[in-house]
């Protein structure tokens, strides 16, 4: 990494294999020296401090969308490449990328089917398929517990939550890594191409279940959207399957990744539980599954001693302020009872994640599970990170279960 101090400037590559394999270094000169810099590969103004960070995603003047308020020609940008319309389309209905009054109106109805008593309904079928995929593996040597735990037990839990048959899991998996991948850094035409025909597939794929839902409503994600239809409260069917793929990537991917991280941190540090929610939540600020996520100024103004004009986009580093040690004592130790603990990986104000409670039941009950059954579990090798900087999650997890 270098810093131009003149400019507060930073040159650093998020595809170095030193840096992403271990961000927190980096993390820690960057509060010392340069806090808030612009990232030269991305182009942006980034703010990596927790002050400036947790501001900034309670700030309304910061959104998610800009289009709402300014025109591509206003703006300076180009229209969308024709390839990409499909794709784009897609976005323009995703809760992630709305403000309000319509992510005011998407939230309200998708948080019926994430309230408590929704979520708690899961806990017997969590606890189940922890214990049946243990089953498929404590006799081996070694596994690796990123394919054989880590990722089945979230796509299943959105299965689920969809009400769509677990057997489409392998599908929903790859059609999720392909769309995801539109939001890695260099990404290039195959990577496009991938993403539009995942969201296609998906797209196609949820019109039929949706039609499904139509003529028999179950307890599920979709039934409880379609109820809203008799109270007035409608959803069009783009918005609806646009929620479906968002609640597959968002539930899957990050849960994939957080609890990847966490078993991979616990294993480290010798510790095999009680995992408790404040052992959760420290999971989760120590090595967040998400480093980095943008915003766009709504409007000219001034913000951590910066002047930002309207449409400008600025990057909130997540992980860089959960480990501000001006926030959190010893931020680079790992403390299972840390309390409080206001990190910042589920986000904060109005984007919040909605799907919060879910990810902690979903890590809690699944590596519970899994310490209380394999209590001499052990690292085979030392965990690699895959070459993404947003999405920060392990390529394996080789553990020995006896």
């Amino acid at each position: 990494m270098k810093i131009d101090s003149n400019t507060c400037s930073v040159d650093l590559d998020p595809r170095d294999a030193q840096f992403y394999q271990n961000p927190y270094p980096i993390y820690r000169r960057l509060h010392r020296e340069c806090p808030v810099f612009k990232w030269e590969q991305y182009g942006h103004w980034c703010f990596s401090r927790f002050e400036d960070v947790n501001a900034a995603l309670r700030d309304r003047r910061f959104g998610r969308q800009i289009l709402h308020i300014a025109s591509r020609e206003e703006l300076g940008w180009p229209e969308p490449a024709e390839h990409l319309q499909v794709f784009t389309e897609h976005e323009k209905h995703s809760l992630l990328e709305l403000e309000p009054p319509v992510h005011t109106r998407l939230r309200g109805l998708i948080s019926r089917a994430f309230l408590s008593r929704q979520i708690e309904r899961l806990r017997p079928m969590i606890a189940n398929l922890s214990n049946d995929l243990i089953d498929g593996f404590e006799a081996k040597d070694e596994v690796d517990l990123l394919e054989a735990f880590a990722t089945p037990v979230p796509v299943a839990v959105i299965c689920e939550l969809l009400g769509a048959p677990v057997e489409m899991s392998s599908q929903f998996l790859a059609w999720s890594h392909d769309h995801v991948a539109m939001y890695m850094a260099k990404r290039d035409r195959a990577v496009e191409d991938a993403a539009v025909k995942a969201v296609t597939a998906f797209s196609s794929y949820m019109r039929g279940l949706i039609a499904e839902r139509r003529k028999a409503l179950g307890n599920d994600l979709l039934s409880e959207l379609l109820r809203a239809e008799s109270e007035g409260q409608k959803l069009t069917e783009d918005e609806l399957i646009t929620t479906a793929i968002l609640v597959l990537n968002a539930g899957h991917e990050a849960t994939v990744h957080s609890m990847g991280n966490g078993l991979k941190t616990l294993l480290e540090h010798g510790i095999t539980g009680p995992v408790t929610p404040a052992l959760i939540d420290e999971v989760m600020r120590f090595d967040a599954p998400l480093h980095m996520f943008t915003r766009y100024a709504l409007q000219d103004m001034e913000f951590a001693g910066l002047k930002l004009k309207k449409g400008e986009t600025v990057g909130l580093m997540l992980g860089a302020a959960n480990h501000d040690e001006a926030k959190f004592e010893l931020p680079e130790q790992f403390i299972p009872t840390r309390d409080p603990n206001p990190h910042v990986s589920f986000g904060a104000g109005i984007h919040f994640c909605i799907g919060a409670p879910l990810a902690r039941l979903e890590m809690q009950v699944a590596m519970e599970v899994l310490l209380q059954r394999l209590p001499k579990l052990r690292l085979a090798e030392k965990p690699v990170y895959k070459d993404g900087y947003h999405f920060h999650g392990l390529q394996s997890l080789r553990v020995s279960p006896q």
